[in-house]
């Protein structure tokens, strides 16, 4: 799966992930008015809102992007409604050519994280037929259990083609807390790195990255650095740019010398633009898809600037 996601980044010459995170104070009040003619004030109407978004943005994006990433918890929140959502807007996204990033940050063991790896990316068993469920690519995994609660993911990684991306230095301020605690005069984020390196060496496609990545903060320039060293095939999934606080100058140390190693998420700097001062005078509430795509082409000669 690796080989894809980078044959669509340098496809595209854009490293940019776009996280499909909508809330509904994103979700622009026609759009919103639309789904609640039709199903009232209700999970149903809320959940059709999101699909509706989601659906004009990849309109807008899908040449532009070689991912998308949705957030489960923003769909998971409206039970069985917004999960219908979360799976169709993944089925649309790919019927669009896109990879997809199901950021769902599972951490389990033994029976239960075999349940997860199969309705993500493997295949669940229906007295002897086999159904695909939610078809991401890969899924984000925290390592917090261990060895334990990686493994059940890696044999689906192999056997269906998918990949992972595993938490390693996150780029929320208080990561530190527990990540950088120093164990044997190691943080501990750069052990985790190590692990996951490993871990992935069994999953290397043809251009030299294992399909088991890490999740590394761009917001955390100097351990980037440190961990781009340590961890030389492993793919970086990077949040933290724009809304957070990263410039593509403080990402730049994730990529390696040959310009891959690292795609870089954005969700609401690229899919609430319309929302933001900077695209209000070129792009009304009705015009949010296109405001995302001119939010897109700004990321892409941004971070290429950079690289």
């Amino acid at each position: 799966m690796i080989d894809e996601l980078i044959g669509k980044i340098k496809e595209t010459g854009n490293p940019t992930v776009v996280g499909l995170d909508p809330r509904l104070d994103y979700i622009p009040a026609f759009l919103r008015e639309a789904s609640y003619d039709r199903f009232g004030k209700t999970l149903e109407g809320a959940a059709q809102s999101f699909l509706d978004f989601n659906k004009a943005i990849i309109d807008e994006i899908h040449d532009l992007v070689p991912a998308v990433k949705p957030q489960v918890a923003m769909y998971e929140q409206y039970g069985a409604e917004g999960i219908r959502a979360y799976i169709d807007t993944i089925r649309y996204a790919k019927s669009k050519g896109l990879v997809v990033i199901g950021d769902i940050k599972r951490s389990d063991i033994a029976s239960t994280a075999e349940a997860y790896s199969d309705g993500h990316i493997g295949q669940v068993d229906v007295d002897g037929q086999a159904h695909t469920v939610y078809r991401e690519d890969f899924i984000t995994l925290n390592p917090y259990l261990g060895v334990d609660s990686i493994e059940p993911y890696l044999g689906n990684c192999d056997r269906f083609g998918k990949g992972l991306f595993i938490l390693v230095k996150t780029s929320n301020p208080n990561s530190g807390e527990f990540q950088d605690l120093l164990v044997d005069g190691r943080p501990l984020y750069e052990i985790v790195g190590a692990k996951v390196e490993a871990w992935g060496e069994k999953l290397l496609g043809a251009n030299g990255y294992s399909s088991v990545g890490a999740v590394v903060g761009a917001t955390h320039s100097q351990q980037g650095i440190e961990l781009r060293k340590l961890m030389p095939r492993t793919y970086f999934l990077v949040p933290g740019y724009g809304a957070q606080g990263a410039t593509a100058e403080d990402l730049a140390g994730c990529f390696n010398k040959d310009g891959l190693g690292a795609i870089v998420n954005s969700s609401r700097g690229i899919i609430a633009a319309y929302t933001k001062k900077e695209y209000k005078a070129d792009f009304s509430e009705k015009d949010f898809a296109k405001a995302a795509r001119q939010a897109v082409i700004h990321m892409r000669d941004d971070l290429n600037r950079v690289l």
